[in-house]
This record gives structure tokens, C-alpha cells and sequence, in this order.
């Protein structure tokens, strides 16, 4: 896009300099009003290129008052809002929030004493290691602390309430369908819960919620407080470089765990985003079918995150504003709609595709979702396209 729009400048320029030649007027040095014109023409051709890629790339683009990547022009009372809460409600937040994280910490690192990492066999150690198998007091510690703490610091975060539904059969609509009549009449453990990708702070209501594990980076593991506290969630550690003959791959160690935690009460639920990446919530990228290939049952949840100022999805803005901004904004609000468990058939076990598509397409229609096709190179391209048009500003 940028070099299509620098020929498009460059050409013009060229057929300018071209006629004032033709006219026996060569110019030296253009004035400041030709120049300024020139740039206006430069911004506002960006701005309209800008404006067609928000149209292409609608799942990652930000709607609040600040504008692409945060970084737009805010009215002056949000400025002065803004400016109240950094001196005040940041510093606070960020005080009760590392002393949650520490504090749970302690609660995890005495816990685990004299324990060793699960270590399932000799090549898994690096992708299941931790203490998510935990049995008797140790775990119900971890578990009922992990989650208290979580919702406590998302209380911190300012989401003071939660709004909770779940979805339920009725069973007269449904009097006629065989299929979704024999799913009420199953009461089989889910191996994994389905959820869509909005923000970071998705992770946090799931551990309030069911202490799931999820998959993470193996460099997770290696983080200060957090890497702790993940080995107690009894994550999946991967690292896609990885190419061992003993490394199975992020599928094959996700369908495995998925199985055990549907046929073993004892063991964590799986947490899976298969979008892969975050949206702005209002979007439905395409399902990966990791999650799907041990044909289990699954929990679909959804999450929303509405708002009045700053939007808490974190789609096109970096890490750290948005973390500062999500500080800064005094209430921040969560929808959760938890659907049935839903079980799958003989065709949706055998066709992990057409389970995925199915059970996104569930999702999209309970939770008013819109379906889009693209996936993560598009937001590094939307990302890349958005750098760019700021740095020119």
C-alpha cells in the first residue's frame, strides 16, 4: 500500500514538474503553499487507503474514543479524566494488583514444596511439566485460592460486575430434534473449553471461572511470579521451533491432555481460543481444529467486553498502553453467555473441520458474532499498515 502510494505521488510529481517545463517555467525551489498542498494530498491518500484497509480488517479495528492504536486526538475532558486517573486510580491498581500477584505466589510456591513437576514421560517433560495434577489439599488451595484471587483482581482491574448468563434447552423447541434431545440426555465431563479471543484479561475470568489450563509459550514457564503460577494451572508449554524426533507438537499434546480431562474428573480442563489470535469482540475468525481432533465434549463460552470510553479488547494497540489506559479507566465491564456442553456426532468425531465450523458457527449466531475469514497475518499486515500511517502524521 505505501509503495502504491508513493508512485501515485511520484507520478504527480512528475506530470507537474513535466507542464511547467512544457510552459518554458522551470522551477528551483517549490513554494510552502505548494508544498503543504502536496502533503495534504499525501495524508488525505493515506487516510483513504486507511479507510479501506478498517473496511477489509473490520475484526481488528478499534471503535473507542482513542482511536487507532490509542493514539488518537481526545476530547479535552477525557484528557483531564485521563490525567486524574494516572495520578490517582494507576498507581493504586498497580499496588493492590502486584500485591494479589505476590500473595499468590506464596500461596503457590508453599503448595508445591517438596512436589516435582508432572513429568508424563521422558521427551513430554518440556510440554507438560507442572503442578496441575496436584491431588488432595494442596490442590483444592491452589484451585479455590487461584480462583478467589482472580476474580479479586479483575475487581482491581475495575470489573466490579460481571454479567453471567447461560444459555438453556428448551425443551419443547426441541421436542422434534432427535439430535439435540439425546445432548440432554448426556452428562459426560467436557474435555475443553471453546472460547472465543477478545483480550489478555479473557484468561483471567477462566481462572476465576474453571482453572483451566491453556497452551503458553515455554518461555512462560520461565517468567517471575507468572511462571509459577502457570506450572500450578498445569499448562501446555510449547515452542513451535522445536523439531526433536520425541516433540509431538502442540495438536497431539493438546488432544491428549483434552482426552484425559474428559475421561478423568481429576484432571484440569483444557482452555482453548482456536481463533488464535485477539478480535475487537464484535468478529469470529476462523476455528483451528486442534481442539476438536480428540472429538470430546466442549464447553462453549463467550465473552464480551462493552464500553463507553476505552475498550478493554486488546486488537490493534500495543501491550503496554493498553494496560496503562485499562488502569486509567474508572469502571470496565464483562458479558459472559456460557452455552450447553455440546457433544458431538459420529460425523463431527470422525470431520475435526466440520466440528470446528459447527460449533463456531454456533457461537456466532448466541452470541450475535459476525463471521470473518481473515486470521493472524491479516492483523500483522493491518498492524503494519497502521505504524506506518502514524509515523507519517
Amino acid at each position: 500500500m505505501e509503495t502504491e502510494l508513493k508512485n501515485l505521488n511520484h507520478n504527480n510529481s512528475n506530470q507537474y514538474n513535466q507542464e511547467q517545463i512544457d510552459n518554458g517555467k522551470k522551477p528551483l525551489l517549490k513554494s510552502d503553499s505548494q508544498s503543504s498542498d502536496q502533503e495534504t494530498t499525501q495524508k488525505q491518500l493515506t487516510a483513504a487507503e486507511l479507510e479501506e484497509m478498517e473496511k477489509k480488517f473490520a475484526a481488528y479495528v478499534r471503535h473507542d474514543i482513542y482511536g487507532p492504536m490509542g493514539c488518537g486526538e481526545v476530547p479535552v475532558k477525557e484528557k483531564v479524566l485521563l490525567g486524574a486517573a494516572m495520578l490517582t486510580l494507576l498507581p493504586l491498581r498497580v499496588l493492590v494488583g502486584m500485591s494479589i500477584l505476590v500473595l499468590y505466589y506464596l500461596i503457590c510456591k508453599i503448595c508445591t514444596l517438596f512436589s516435582t513437576p508432572y513429568r508424563p514421560g521422558e521427551g513430554e517433560d518440556q510440554q507438560l511439566q507442572g503442578y496441575g495434577h496436584l491431588v488432595g489439599w494442596r490442590r483444592e488451595i491452589i484451585v479455590r485460592c487461584g480462583r478467589f484471587l482472580s476474580r479479586a483482581l479483575l475487581f482491581t482491574l475495575g470489573f466490579y460486575w460481571i454479567s453471567q448468563t447461560s444459555r438453556i434447552y428448551d425443551h419443547e423447541k426441541l421436542i422434534d430434534q432427535s439430535d439435540s434431545r439425546d445432548q440432554l440426555e448426556k452428562s459426560e465431563r467436557p474435555g475443553v473449553i471453546i472460547s472465543n479471543h477478545a483480550s489478555y484479561l479473557d484468561i483471567l475470568y477462566h481462572m476465576s471461572f474453571s482453572f483451566s489450563s491453556f497452551v503458553a509459550k515455554r518461555s512462560v514457564g520461565k517468567l517471575p511470579l507468572v511462571g509459577l503460577m502457570s506450572k500450578c494451572l498445569g499448562c501446555v508449554y510449547v515452542q513451535r521451533e522445536d523439531k526433536s524426533s520425541d516433540f509431538k507438537g502442540v495438536s497431539g499434546v493438546v488432544t491428549e491432555r483434552i482426552k484425559e480431562a474428559h475421561e478423568n474428573s481429576d484432571a484440569p480442563l483444557m482452555l482453548i481460543f482456536p481463533e488464535g489470535t485477539t478480535t475487537n469482540g464484535n468478529f469470529l475468525l476462523p476455528f483451528k481444529t486442534g481442539a476438536f481432533i480428540a472429538g470430546a465434549p466442549v464447553l462453549p463460552v463467550i465473552l464480551r467486553y462493552p464500553y463507553r470510553r476505552f475498550s478493554p479488547a486488546w486488537d490493534s494497540i500495543s501491550g503496554v498502553r493498553h494496560v496503562i489506559l485499562l488502569l486509567c479507566q474508572y469502571v470496565n465491564y464483562m458479558e459472559v453467555m456460557r452455552l450447553p456442553v455440546y457433544y458431538p456426532s459420529k460425523e463431527e468425531k470422525d470431520d475435526p473441520k466440520l466440528y470446528a465450523s459447527n460449533i463456531r458457527k454456533l457461537m456466532a449466531d448466541e452470541g450475535n458474532l459476525i463471521l470473518s475469514d481473515i486470521g493472524l497475518p491479516e492483523k500483522r499486515i493491518y498492524h503494519a499498515a497502521l505504524n506506518g500511517f502514524l509515523c507519517e502524521r
